[in-house]
């Protein structure tokens, strides 16, 4: 590998790391209002829901959102076993087997 490899990989794992450490460098001696602080602890759940989202629907040129039918189908029983174990293993497990077998049945 050449040096411009290097270069490549140091450059993009500064551009990867930069953005995720600096919030907390400084933020570190920043006291946050309390109003504030509860609306940074909704954003993990705002991020969560907008990415799930995103994969629930599809968008065509010049036409509204659908949803995925497969996609939206597995994520009940994702959800069920979300509600009841809190256990992001399990579900992880149940969305993969859920979509796995959803698309091998249709």
């Amino acid at each position: 590998m050449t040096n411009e490899y290097w270069l490549l990989i140091l450059g993009a794992g500064a551009v990867t790391w930069l953005p995720r450490i600096l919030p907390f460098v400084f933020s570190r001696n920043v006291t946050f209002t309390p109003r504030f602080r509860q609306f940074l602890d909704y954003l993990p759940l705002c991020i969560l829901a907008a990415l799930l989202l995103q994969s629930l629907l599809t968008v065509e040129e010049g036409g509204l959102p659908r949803l995925k039918l497969q996609e939206t189908l597995a994520c009940i029983p994702t959800f069920l076993i979300g509600y009841y174990t809190k256990d992001l293993m399990k579900i992880v497990i149940t969305g993969i087997i859920t979509i796995a077998l959803i698309r091998l049945i249709g």
